[in-house]
Protein backbone atom coordinates (compact mmCIF):
# COMPACT_ATOMS: atom_id res chain seq x y z
CA UNK A 1 0.00 0.00 0.00
CA UNK A 2 1.43 3.16 -0.86
CA UNK A 3 2.27 5.14 1.63
CA UNK A 4 1.33 2.97 4.59
CA UNK A 5 4.81 3.57 5.95
CA UNK A 6 4.14 6.64 6.49
CA UNK A 7 0.44 6.19 8.33
CA UNK A 8 2.14 3.36 10.43
CA UNK A 9 4.37 5.32 11.55
CA UNK A 10 1.80 8.50 12.31
CA UNK A 11 -0.44 6.18 14.12
CA UNK A 12 2.15 4.73 16.42
CA UNK A 13 3.04 8.47 16.70
CA UNK A 14 -0.06 9.75 17.65
CA UNK A 15 -0.96 6.42 20.15
CA UNK A 16 1.88 7.26 21.73
CA UNK A 17 1.45 11.12 22.55
CA UNK A 18 -2.24 10.22 22.95
CA UNK A 19 -1.39 8.21 26.53
CA UNK A 20 1.04 10.52 27.18
CA UNK A 21 -1.61 13.41 27.14
CA UNK A 22 -4.16 10.85 29.07
CA UNK A 23 -1.61 10.79 32.10
CA UNK A 24 -1.36 14.24 32.42
CA UNK A 25 -4.77 14.97 32.15
CA UNK A 26 -4.63 12.46 35.21
CA UNK A 27 -1.67 13.18 36.86
CA UNK A 28 -1.57 17.34 36.82
CA UNK A 29 -0.40 19.10 34.18
CA UNK A 30 0.38 23.20 34.00
CA UNK A 31 -1.24 26.06 32.15
CA UNK A 32 -0.20 29.20 30.76
CA UNK A 33 -1.39 32.00 28.28
CA UNK A 34 -0.46 32.89 24.77
CA UNK A 35 0.26 36.53 23.59
CA UNK A 36 -3.13 35.96 21.95
CA UNK A 37 -4.52 34.84 25.39
CA UNK A 38 -5.52 31.52 24.39
CA UNK A 39 -3.83 28.67 26.74
CA UNK A 40 -1.29 26.37 26.11
CA UNK A 41 -0.75 23.21 28.36
CA UNK A 42 2.45 21.60 29.13
CA UNK A 43 0.44 18.70 27.52
CA UNK A 44 0.35 20.20 24.57
CA UNK A 45 4.09 20.68 24.62
CA UNK A 46 4.55 16.96 25.63
CA UNK A 47 2.40 15.67 22.95
CA UNK A 48 4.56 18.10 19.77
CA UNK A 49 7.67 16.90 21.39
CA UNK A 50 6.61 13.19 21.01
CA UNK A 51 5.09 13.41 17.64
CA UNK A 52 8.51 15.53 16.58
CA UNK A 53 10.56 13.06 17.93
CA UNK A 54 8.85 10.06 16.21
CA UNK A 55 7.68 11.30 12.55
CA UNK A 56 11.17 14.26 12.13
CA UNK A 57 13.30 10.71 12.89
CA UNK A 58 11.49 8.31 10.66
CA UNK A 59 11.48 11.31 8.18
CA UNK A 60 14.16 13.80 7.75
CA UNK A 61 13.64 15.31 5.02
CA UNK A 62 10.37 16.59 5.04
CA UNK A 63 9.18 19.77 6.83
CA UNK A 64 7.51 21.04 10.01
CA UNK A 65 4.33 22.99 11.09
CA UNK A 66 2.81 23.05 14.61
CA UNK A 67 0.51 24.86 16.25
CA UNK A 68 3.73 24.27 19.08
CA UNK A 69 6.73 24.72 17.08
CA UNK A 70 8.05 28.14 15.87
CA UNK A 71 7.55 28.24 12.23
CA UNK A 72 10.27 27.46 9.66
CA UNK A 73 10.13 29.10 6.45
CA UNK A 74 11.83 26.04 5.55
CA UNK A 75 9.20 24.26 5.01
CA UNK A 76 7.67 26.19 1.85
CA UNK A 77 10.96 24.72 -0.11
CA UNK A 78 10.13 21.06 0.95
CA UNK A 79 8.27 18.50 -1.02
CA UNK A 80 6.26 17.34 2.07
CA UNK A 81 5.01 18.48 5.20
CA UNK A 82 3.37 17.43 8.51
CA UNK A 83 0.98 19.53 9.81
CA UNK A 84 0.38 19.50 13.55
CA UNK A 85 -1.82 20.54 16.01
CA UNK A 86 -0.87 17.98 19.18
CA UNK A 87 -3.83 18.76 21.14
CA UNK A 88 -6.92 20.80 19.37
CA UNK A 89 -9.61 21.23 21.83
CA UNK A 90 -7.14 22.80 24.90
CA UNK A 91 -9.81 24.11 26.97
CA UNK A 92 -11.76 20.73 26.77
CA UNK A 93 -8.56 19.05 27.57
CA UNK A 94 -8.16 21.59 30.67
CA UNK A 95 -11.80 20.77 31.61
CA UNK A 96 -11.60 17.18 31.40
CA UNK A 97 -14.37 17.20 28.26
CA UNK A 98 -13.36 14.55 26.04
CA UNK A 99 -14.01 16.39 22.84
CA UNK A 100 -10.02 17.17 22.30
CA UNK A 101 -8.04 15.10 19.81
CA UNK A 102 -4.48 15.07 17.88
CA UNK A 103 -4.57 16.32 14.46
CA UNK A 104 -2.01 15.38 11.82
CA UNK A 105 -1.67 15.88 8.19
CA UNK A 106 1.07 14.40 5.49
CA UNK A 107 1.04 17.55 2.74
CA UNK A 108 2.54 17.21 -0.49
CA UNK A 109 2.02 19.56 -3.09
CA UNK A 110 -0.56 21.55 -0.99
CA UNK A 111 -3.25 18.55 -0.63
CA UNK A 112 -2.70 16.23 2.75
CA UNK A 113 -1.94 12.99 1.32
CA UNK A 114 -1.65 10.99 4.73
CA UNK A 115 -3.93 12.00 7.83
CA UNK A 116 -5.13 10.99 11.03
CA UNK A 117 -7.48 12.57 13.64
CA UNK A 118 -7.01 10.29 17.59
CA UNK A 119 -9.18 11.28 20.30
CA UNK A 120 -7.20 9.56 23.28
CA UNK A 121 -10.05 9.84 25.93
CA UNK A 122 -12.35 7.49 23.16
CA UNK A 123 -9.56 5.26 21.82
CA UNK A 124 -10.84 6.31 18.32
CA UNK A 125 -8.39 7.02 15.61
CA UNK A 126 -9.83 8.04 12.17
CA UNK A 127 -7.43 7.67 9.64
CA UNK A 128 -6.96 8.04 5.57
CA UNK A 129 -4.51 7.80 2.86
CA UNK A 130 -5.98 9.92 -0.46
CA UNK A 131 -7.57 7.55 -2.54
CA UNK A 132 -7.77 4.49 0.22
CA UNK A 133 -10.94 5.36 1.80
CA UNK A 134 -11.97 6.60 5.75
CA UNK A 135 -10.65 3.79 8.40
CA UNK A 136 -11.41 3.80 12.15
CA UNK A 137 -8.75 1.86 14.61
CA UNK A 138 -7.86 0.35 10.65
CA UNK A 139 -11.16 -0.79 10.14
CA UNK A 140 -12.80 0.48 6.77
CA UNK A 141 -15.38 3.16 8.00
CA UNK A 142 -18.65 3.30 5.04
CA UNK A 143 -19.92 7.09 5.70
CA UNK A 144 -23.71 6.77 6.97
CA UNK A 145 -26.40 8.66 7.59
CA UNK A 146 -26.63 7.80 11.33
CA UNK A 147 -29.10 10.95 12.12
CA UNK A 148 -31.70 9.83 9.48
CA UNK A 149 -35.38 11.15 10.39
CA UNK A 150 -34.36 13.63 12.52
CA UNK A 151 -33.49 17.28 11.87
CA UNK A 152 -29.81 17.85 10.50
CA UNK A 153 -26.82 18.15 13.31
CA UNK A 154 -24.34 21.03 12.75
CA UNK A 155 -21.53 21.89 14.79
CA UNK A 156 -20.94 25.41 16.08
CA UNK A 157 -18.54 27.25 18.30
CA UNK A 158 -20.42 28.01 21.38
CA UNK A 159 -19.08 32.05 20.75
CA UNK A 160 -20.68 31.81 17.25
CA UNK A 161 -24.01 30.32 18.61
CA UNK A 162 -24.64 32.64 21.90
CA UNK A 163 -24.06 36.08 19.25
CA UNK A 164 -26.60 34.30 16.98
CA UNK A 165 -24.50 34.26 13.53
CA UNK A 166 -25.71 31.22 12.34
CA UNK A 167 -29.21 31.98 13.85
CA UNK A 168 -31.05 31.23 10.83
CA UNK A 169 -30.17 27.66 10.94
CA UNK A 170 -32.23 26.82 13.81
CA UNK A 171 -35.91 26.12 12.54
CA UNK A 172 -33.95 23.77 10.16
CA UNK A 173 -30.62 21.84 12.33
CA UNK A 174 -29.78 20.74 15.80
CA UNK A 175 -26.73 22.13 17.21
CA UNK A 176 -23.74 20.22 18.53
CA UNK A 177 -21.21 22.32 20.53
CA UNK A 178 -17.76 22.39 18.76
CA UNK A 179 -15.03 22.07 21.58
CA UNK A 180 -12.34 21.24 18.66
CA UNK A 181 -13.20 21.64 14.80
CA UNK A 182 -10.75 18.84 14.04
CA UNK A 183 -12.87 16.11 16.54
CA UNK A 184 -15.86 17.72 14.57
CA UNK A 185 -15.06 17.06 11.04
CA UNK A 186 -13.91 13.35 12.02
CA UNK A 187 -16.85 13.19 13.53
CA UNK A 188 -18.94 14.59 10.19
CA UNK A 189 -16.29 12.15 7.98
CA UNK A 190 -17.79 9.43 9.44
CA UNK A 191 -21.68 10.34 9.54
CA UNK A 192 -21.90 10.56 12.99
CA UNK A 193 -23.21 14.76 12.32
CA UNK A 194 -24.45 16.27 8.64
CA UNK A 195 -21.94 19.88 8.43
CA UNK A 196 -19.73 22.12 10.69
CA UNK A 197 -19.74 25.60 10.08
CA UNK A 198 -17.02 28.53 11.34
CA UNK A 199 -16.24 32.14 10.23
CA UNK A 200 -13.71 32.75 12.54
CA UNK A 201 -10.82 32.59 11.37
CA UNK A 202 -8.80 28.56 11.24
CA UNK A 203 -4.94 27.66 10.84
CA UNK A 204 -3.92 24.65 8.72
CA UNK A 205 -3.10 22.44 11.48
CA UNK A 206 -6.68 22.67 12.43
CA UNK A 207 -8.01 21.24 9.64
CA UNK A 208 -5.60 19.61 7.29
CA UNK A 209 -6.52 16.18 8.48
CA UNK A 210 -9.73 16.75 8.82
CA UNK A 211 -9.61 17.36 4.83
CA UNK A 212 -8.53 14.44 4.02
CA UNK A 213 -11.05 12.24 6.07
CA UNK A 214 -13.77 14.29 4.80
CA UNK A 215 -12.32 13.92 0.92
CA UNK A 216 -12.36 10.31 1.18
CA UNK A 217 -15.69 9.93 3.26
CA UNK A 218 -17.07 12.01 -0.14
CA UNK A 219 -17.51 15.18 1.76
CA UNK A 220 -16.93 18.39 0.95
CA UNK A 221 -14.79 21.16 3.17
CA UNK A 222 -13.90 24.93 2.03
CA UNK A 223 -12.96 27.81 3.77
CA UNK A 224 -15.48 30.36 4.62
CA UNK A 225 -15.08 32.06 1.51
CA UNK A 226 -16.30 28.82 -0.70
CA UNK A 227 -12.77 28.37 -1.89
CA UNK A 228 -10.78 24.99 -1.82
CA UNK A 229 -8.28 24.25 1.05
CA UNK A 230 -4.44 24.34 0.09
CA UNK A 231 -1.86 24.12 2.81
CA UNK A 232 2.25 24.92 3.29
CA UNK A 233 1.93 28.65 2.79
CA UNK A 234 3.53 31.17 3.85
CA UNK A 235 0.47 32.52 6.01
CA UNK A 236 -1.30 29.21 7.64
CA UNK A 237 -4.57 30.51 8.31
CA UNK A 238 -8.34 30.70 6.67
CA UNK A 239 -11.36 33.13 6.92
CA UNK A 240 -14.09 30.29 8.21
CA UNK A 241 -14.43 26.58 7.55
CA UNK A 242 -18.21 25.36 6.05
CA UNK A 243 -17.74 21.59 5.81
CA UNK A 244 -21.04 19.15 4.31
CA UNK A 245 -21.08 15.23 4.80
CA UNK A 246 -22.41 13.63 1.79
CA UNK A 247 -25.85 12.83 3.48
CA UNK A 248 -26.41 16.56 4.21
CA UNK A 249 -29.65 17.41 3.25
CA UNK A 250 -29.35 19.68 -0.17
CA UNK A 251 -31.66 22.48 1.88
CA UNK A 252 -29.26 22.85 4.22
CA UNK A 253 -26.21 23.04 2.10
CA UNK A 254 -28.04 25.91 0.40
CA UNK A 255 -28.28 28.05 3.59
CA UNK A 256 -25.02 27.23 4.51
CA UNK A 257 -23.92 28.37 1.19
CA UNK A 258 -25.98 32.08 1.75
CA UNK A 259 -23.83 32.75 4.88
CA UNK A 260 -20.87 32.34 2.73
CA UNK A 261 -21.03 36.40 1.78
CA UNK A 262 -20.64 36.98 5.54
CA UNK A 263 -17.25 35.51 5.64
CA UNK A 264 -15.85 38.76 3.91
CA UNK A 265 -15.82 40.59 6.95
CA UNK A 266 -13.55 38.13 9.17
CA UNK A 267 -10.07 38.99 9.22
CA UNK A 268 -7.24 36.99 8.63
Amino acid sequence: MKLSHELNRLEDAMRAAGSEALRLARDGFETIKKPDQSPVTSADLAVNDILHAHLRSAFPQDGWLSEESPDDPGRLQKDRVWVVDPIDGTKAFINRVPEFCISVALIEQGLPIVAAIYNPSTNELFSAIRGEGLRLNHESVDSRQINAGQLPVIALGPWERQTGRFAALDPSTQHRPMLSIAWSLALMACGRIDAVATLEPENEWDVAAGVLLIDEAGGTITDGSGQALTFNRPTPRYRGIIATSPYCPPSLGRELANLIPASGTQTS
